[in-house]
């Protein structure tokens, strides 16, 4: 890329935005527009809870505890656990009164820690963790150790996130800018299962931002711009969302985001390279509400992600020991552009009790084409061609390879609300499914073995009821049905099943509400777990094994036809507490803890057959397969706390949890096994100022499988500043990793499958080191 030009334009833009915004803040200091609405979409009516519910409004204009748009005399202590979800039960509720592990974060908080990456926003998230390499923009979300191959279910705007590439990274990954989100809930363990297929870790459901996340009550139009800049290196920002009531029944509503980084240093001083990335997105949504209690919303999102994955080799490679030390890998310019495209249409009336009703149709296409640019030897002429570096895994110097994913999908639910004496019901009901179609293309490397193209559909539907009974006694039963079908050459499967869940929870005095849970969840198999076939190739060694195709490699992966769902079991005991004027008038306490208890059976892993001799190299496995492997447990502790007492504030989060493989007691790679979040601050100025700090504390990972490089513990101290100077001007000011710590957040493969070592990853797992950032937002609008 050329670096230059990239730090030029993500300056240019900045200060275009601030210039932009500067021209136009003298006639918006002149509006008196209420405080804005963090919520973005209509809410549907409530089941009828255990206590009436605040009015709409009330639920909307209060921000948590990290909030970045603060308006000055703001009334109340808030609480982030308040916010309204419909992730558990796809029933509206606060995240505080679900008989669930949900975890929400809001757009203000998003805001306020001005993250560069989205595992930025969820360090305060009890059991979720991240497997990234910082020369990949991607992400990639582990909840309770489980991930990779959709065991985490991840939907943006209802539409499914499926990308997976296979090669020295983690088994699936999305893409999505912070700077676009307007919401995110978290929900851990299978009892997401209403989700769909695949959900036996979790589900993590974001919403990008619409136009009630920028306009006012009282506002018919508005803009926000948005700027900032980072050390640690040239990281540049730059944002415009805007929005116009076109009519009473009309809102029209878009966005655009840039963003540019540099290559950052880890806290030992050592430049990471390929970490500088850019980033270009947008966003269009149009709403219509054709009748009463009618709501169609039309959704586009672009995102374009340029950037290197690989690295150099750094230090000579003439013998072994020097390649184990300093080899890198072969270096790709990337450029992997994301679409998605969606449709929901909601229809709800406080008169109606028969339908509350939501249906939507997505599509998202993910586009990575790859160009190798470096390979870490001088070798391969024979393959390439005089005078070009390569091999037959990764190809040569100059060649092209792509990866795309295209899923189709439809999401229907329905819920019906009556009343039996005391008891309060609600029916919900609800089709899914998604098809994904991989397409995969490499001329001269060993792409098109490792991530095979295919079709797989999955498809499903639930059946739920939600009673409450007085003000003390709530149950949640449900049944889902799940069905697949894959097909890829000459390799087909398919399989069904239904999958239940129970919930129980009761509030013998207020504020205290116990609860106990059993919930089931299924995940199909994957089209690489399934229909992966071939030789690996060689790399320019000698092919050690003949494979059942004919072709021959260092081994052969064997595709496996038989090879059945995971079903995770699992089993939870949690408490909800909810005090309000607690100490002082308006006070507030809000926590949610939990013990749980998940056991996956027919858990899918990559096997190798016992080693046979090769003379004179030595004993190598012939056979590596995806097969249904011994049942893994994973069990722990979660907790989650939060005390506001309106001028201060302060709260932990954290988990205890371990996982292992049954039958061999050794400990899951995945697991991140202790976290502990405090999170403290103060608003001063009639709380037109924040001040926040956060110290994340991390223990290592050092329960691996063998050849494993365990995880670091480590602690981090971030600093938070937040400053609202009028109604519509906010700066805003961090300092990440303030103590510039080395860590590396989760465990590292000591070699491939093939015996070579994985520099590439142990070199960009480390995350970055101090950074410091400072940037402003504007707003403007009118009647």
């Amino acid at each position: 890329m050329a670096d230059g030009a990239r730090y030029s334009r993500a300056l240019i833009l900045g200060a275009s935005v601030v210039s932009i915004a500067a021209v136009m803040t003298e006639s918006s200091l002149a509006q008196t527009a209420q405080p804005q609405a963090e919520n973005a979409s209509p809410e549907r009516p409530k089941q009828a809870k255990r206590k009436p519910a605040k009015p709409l409004a009330a639920q909307q204009a209060t921000p948590d505890v990290l909030n970045a748009r603060a308006q000055a005399g703001s009334a109340a202590p808030v609480q982030v656990l308040d916010t309204i979800t419909v992730a558990a039960t796809k029933t509206k509720e606060r995240a505080i009164d679900a008989l669930a592990p949900v975890s929400s974060i809001s757009l203000d908080q998003i805001q306020g820690l001005q993250p560069n990456r989205l595992s930025d926003v969820f360090y305060a998230v009890p059991g979720v963790s991240f497997q990234e390499r910082g020369d990949d923009p991607a992400t990639v979300i582990n909840i309770r150790g489980l991930q990779d191959f959709g065991r985490v279910a991840v939907v943006v705007d209802g539409a499914r996130q499926n990308y997976q590439r296979t090669g020295h990274n983690a088994n699936g990954s999305f893409f999505l800018d912070p700077e676009l989100i307007g919401g995110i809930d978290v929900v851990r363990g299978p009892t997401a299962n209403i989700y769909g297929s695949g959900a036996i870790g979790g589900l993590v459901s974001f919403r990008t931002k619409d136009i009630n996340d920028v306009l006012r009550p009282g506002e018919r139009w508005g803009v926000d711009l948005s700027g900032s800049y980072g050390s640690n290196n040239n990281r540049g920002l730059g944002s415009v969302f805007g929005g116009v009531r076109a009519t009473p029944d009309v809102d029209i509503f878009g966005g655009a985001v840039y963003r540019t980084q540099g290559n950052y240093k880890d806290g030992n001083g050592t430049e990471i390279g390929g970490t500088g990335n850019q980033v270009e997105a947008g966003l269009m949504k149009l709403t219509v509400r054709p009748a009463l209690g009618h709501e169609v919303k039309f959704g586009a999102v672009f995102q374009d992600y340029q950037y290197d994955i690989g690295q150099l080799n750094r230090g000579p490679v003439a013998t072994a020991a020097q390649r184990a030390l300093y080899q890198g890998s072969s270096v790709y310019a990337s450029d992997a552009k994301n679409y998605t495209g969606t449709i929901t249409w909601n229809y709800a009336l406080p008169s109606d009790n028969l339908f509350d009703w939501h249906m939507s149709v997505y599509g998202n296409r993910v586009d990575n084409d790859q160009t190798k640019t470096y390979h870490y030897s001088t070798s391969g002429a024979a393959y390439c061609g005089t005078g070009n570096f390569g091999n037959n895994i990764s190809g040569c110097v100059g060649d092209k390879r792509g990866y795309i994913l295209n899923t189709y999908g439809i999401d229907v639910n329905n819920t019906t609300r009556f009343n039996v004496g005391d008891w309060r019901n609600a029916v919900t009901w609800g089709v899914d499914a998604f098809q994904d179609d991989v397409i995969t293309t490499d001329s001269r490397g060993n792409s098109n073995i490792t991530t095979p193209s295919g079709i797989r559909t999955v498809s499903g539907g639930f059946l739920q009821l939600k009673q409450n009974y007085s003000t003390w006694f709530e149950a949640v039963s449900a049944i889902r049905y799940d069905r697949y079908d894959l097909d890829s050459g000459k390799t087909s499967a398919g399989g069904d099943r239904f999958s239940p869940k129970i919930t129980l929870g009761v509030t013998p005095v207020p504020g205290f509400q116990p609860y106990v849970s059993y919930a089931e969840g299924y995940r199909a198999p994957s089209i690489t777990e399934t229909v992966i076939s071939g030789a690996h190739a060689t790399g320019g060694s000698p092919a050690f094994f003949p494979c059942p195709d004919g072709t021959t490699g260092l081994f052969c992966f064997l595709p496996n036809p038989n090879l059945r769902p995971e079903v995770g079991k699992n089993k939870e005991v949690g408490i909800n507490l909810k005090y309000d004027n607690i100490f002082s008038a308006n006070d507030s306490f809000r926590g949610k803890i939990n013990l749980f208890r998940n056991d996956v059976s027919d858990y899918i892993d990559l096997v190798a057959s016992a080693p046979v001799p090769v003379p004179p190299f030595g004993s190598f496995s012939q056979y590596y397969q995806y097969q249904n492997i011994a049942n893994a447990r994973i069990e722990g502790f979660e907790a989650e706390t939060m005390y506001d007492a309106g001028d201060w504030f302060i709260g932990v989060a954290g988990h205890y949890i371990k996982g292992k493989n049954v039958a061999t007691n050794i400990g899951l790679a995945t697991i991140t096994p202790t976290k502990v979040v405090t999170t403290g601050g103060v608003r001063l100025l009639d709380r037109t100022l924040i001040l926040s700090a956060q110290w994340v504390s991390y223990g290592p990972n050092n329960d691996v499988p063998a050849n494993y490089i365990p995880s670091t513990g480590y602690d981090l101290v971030n600093l938070y500043l937040t400053y609202n100077a009028t109604r519509d001007i906010v700066f805003s000011a961090s300092i990440d990793n303030l103590l510039n710590q080395y860590y590396r957040p989760y465990a590292i493969p000591g070699s491939s499958t093939d015996g070579t070592s994985q520099n590439e990853v142990l070199w960009t797992s480390p995350g970055p080191g101090r950074v410091y950032k400072a940037g402003m937002k504007i707003h403007f609008g009118g009647a």
